[in-house]
C-alpha cells in the first residue's frame, strides 16, 4: 500500500474529529479508503462505547431550545465524564443539535429521540449510534440522560439556563397577553431555577410527600419534648414553612423578599387586566 499522505489523514480528522494517529490507522485499516475509514472510526467509537459503558457520566450540559413564537420549547440534559470536555465545542455543539432535532420534529421522550436520525454534519447517523461515535471521539462516556417537550398553546414558554448551563428550567404560562407577559415569565423561569420548587400550587403536592413531613415534624416535636397536645398544631406550622420551599405560588419571589410569586402574578393581572396562570415547569440541574 502507498504511503498515506498527511492530506488525507488530516481530511479524514477534519470529517470526524478524530486523533490524527487514529485518523492514520484507519486508513490503514481500509486501504486509505475515506468511506471504509470513517466506518472503521465509527465501529471503534461503538467499541469504546462500550467499554465505558459503567463508567459514571455525571458532567455536561443542560440544553433549552424553543421554537420563535414561544409556543414549543425542549430542555435536555446531555452527561459526559468531565467538565473538560462538558466545556469543548463538540459536546456543546452536539448538544445544541440534539435539543434542535428535538423541538423541530416535536420528540417528547429521551427513547423517541435515540431513533431519530441526525443530518450529514453526524453522517445522517441514529441519535444512539451518534452517540457512540461522539464517544469515541471525545474519549468518553456520553449519555442522553432526560429530555422533556412543552407546549403552551394558550400562552407563552420562557427559558432559564444558568451561565455554566448545570442548571435550566422551562416554564409554561397560560395567558390572554402574551406579549405584556414575557418580561415576567423570565423572571418565574429565574425563580423556578434558583428556588427549585417541586409543584405549581399546594394542590399539587404528592401526599406521600406530605405524609412523609408531617411524620419527620411530630417525631422532631415529640423528641424535643413537646407536650402531646400541642404537637398538631406544631405540624401544621413546620408543613406551612415547607409549603413555602417546594410551592412555586407560595415561594418568596427572588427579586423582592417582602412578596410571593402568587403576589407578583395577582399583581400583574390587576396592572395588565390580564389572565395570567402558571401551568407547569421543568427544572433541571445536572446530576440530579
Amino acid at each position: 500500500m502507498s504511503q498515506i499522505s498527511a492530506k488525507v489523514v488530516k481530511d479524514l480528522r477534519d470529517i470526524t474529529g478524530v486523533g490524527m494517529m487514529d485518523c492514520k490507522k484507519a486508513l490503514e485499516e481500509s486501504g486509505c479508503d475515506m468511506q471504509k475509514a470513517i466506518e472503521y472510526l465509527r465501529k471503534k467509537g461503538a467499541a469504546l462505547a462500550a467499554k465505558r459503558a459503567e463508567r459514571e457520566a455525571r458532567e455536561g450540559v443542560i440544553c433549552v431550545r424553543m421554537s420563535d413564537d414561544q409556543k414549543t420549547g425542549v430542555i435536555m440534559e446531555l452527561n459526559c465524564e468531565t467538565d473538560f470536555v462538558a466545556r469543548g465545542d463538540n459536546f456543546t455543539r452536539f448538544a445544541g443539535e440534539l435539543a434542535k432535532v428535538a423541538l423541530d420534529q416535536r420528540i417528547s421522550s429521551r427513547e423517541a429521540l435515540l431513533v431519530i436520525r441526525l443530518g450529514e454534519a453526524y453522517g445522517g447517523e441514529t441519535v444512539e449510534d451518534a452517540i457512540k461515535t461522539m464517544t469515541g471521539k471525545l474519549g468518553e462516556k456520553i449519555d442522553l440522560k432526560r429530555m422533556a417537550l412543552l407546549d403552551a398553546p394558550d400562552g407563552l414558554l420562557e427559558c432559564y439556563v444558568h451561565p455554566g448551563s448545570q442548571l435550566g428550567a422551562l416554564i409554561h404560562l397560560a395567558t390572554d397577553q402574551p406579549q405584556q407577559v414575557r418580561e415576567m415569565a423570565k423572571d418565574l423561569a429565574m425563580q423556578v431555577a434558583a428556588s427549585a420548587p417541586i409543584v405549581v400550587d399546594r394542590s399539587l403536592v404528592p401526599p406521600d410527600y406530605i405524609e412523609k413531613e408531617k411524620e419527620i415534624y411530630r417525631q422532631q416535636a415529640l423528641d424535643q419534648g413537646k407536650a402531646e397536645q400541642f404537637v398538631d398544631k406544631i405540624v401544621i406550622g413546620r408543613l406551612d414553612k415547607y409549603y413555602q420551599e417546594v410551592v412555586l405560588m407560595e415561594q418568596t419571589f427572588i427579586k423582592d423578599n417582602n412578596t410571593k410569586v402568587s403576589d407578583v402574578l395577582d399583581d400583574f393581572r390587576k396592572r395588565h387586566q390580564a389572565g395570567v396562570e402558571v401551568r407547569e415547569f421543568v427544572r433541571y440541574q445536572l446530576g440530579e
